[in-house]
């Protein structure tokens, strides 16, 4: 199993693709602490895990505050030894479909300014106990790329703009210290979307090489090999898993 023995900590563990990550690392191996503001989708999350033989623990956390933030890493750390992967997985608030001639102050830059200091605290949470360890691995999800014409994205791609470079910072500072930093980009997961939106998945799936969108599964194995050893010398990038609509 490539997450054996490892302790890792999934915000907005409750969601939808929070607990698809959250499942198969569990069935690599790791314990999973799942974080989130909802006890019930928590605990759902983690009794299914527990169902299929991997171990789950839950806490209620806001990902925004950095008191509460901090208090479950130690927590982690302090009770079973370790933080080993911080991956931060909550919605940003972000408002679609509104040109941005339209659209409020208020809706723009939630997003913007939600990213950047969820990532920020629980990225500087999980640092602290990295560096005394010598080893860690930073997840992200999103990433960045030229915004789709007709989408009208808002704030979306400005955050995810944002997370880049924090990561970026993120990689440089903590490399020294063993702790890597890597992006999951995305253009869009497909089967995450609500019903209804079947429509918005078509057209995710036109704009890729591949003739199809990304989906969880495709989400959790770039995950687990990116926060495995099997990435070890992989730091300050991403991992392109958008089915070729970004072409690098």
């Amino acid at each position: 199993m490539l997450l054996e023995g490892k302790n890792a900590v999934i915000y907005g563990g409750g969601g939808t693709i929070g607990s698809a990550v959250a499942r198969a690392f569990a069935r690599e191996g790791a314990r999973v602490h799942l974080a989130g503001r909802t006890a019930d989708k928590l605990e759902a999350v983690a009794q299914a895990i527990r169902s299929e033989g991997g171990a789950a623990e839950t806490a209620v956390v806001d990902a925004l505050d950095e008191q509460s933030v901090d208090a479950h890493a130690d927590a982690v750390a302090s009770g079973f030894g370790s933080l080993d992967v911080s991956f931060n997985l909550i919605s940003h608030g972000n408002v679609q479909g509104t040109p941005l001639a339209d659209m409020t102050l208020t809706d723009f830059e939630r997003p913007v300014v939600t990213a950047v200091r969820t990532m920020f605290i629980t990225s500087r949470a999980a640092a602290r106990h990295m560096i005394r360890q010598g080893s860690g691995v930073i997840l992200v999800f999103g990433g960045y790329g030229d915004p789709p014409r007709g989408y009208n994205l808002g704030g979306l791609q400005v955050a995810f703009q944002a997370q880049e470079a924090l990561r970026r910072n993120l990689a440089a500072e903590l490399g020294p210290h063993g702790i890597r930093a890597l992006t999951i980009q995305t253009s869009g997961i497909v089967d995450s979307l609500p019903e209804g939106m079947e429509q918005i998945a078509d057209g995710i799936a036109a704009t890729t090489l591949l003739g199809r969108g990304a989906t969880l599964a495709d989400v959790a194995s770039a995950a687990i090999f990116a926060a495995s050893d099997r990435a070890a010398s992989m730091t300050a990038t991403k991992l392109n898993i958008s089915a070729g609509t970004f072409v690098d």
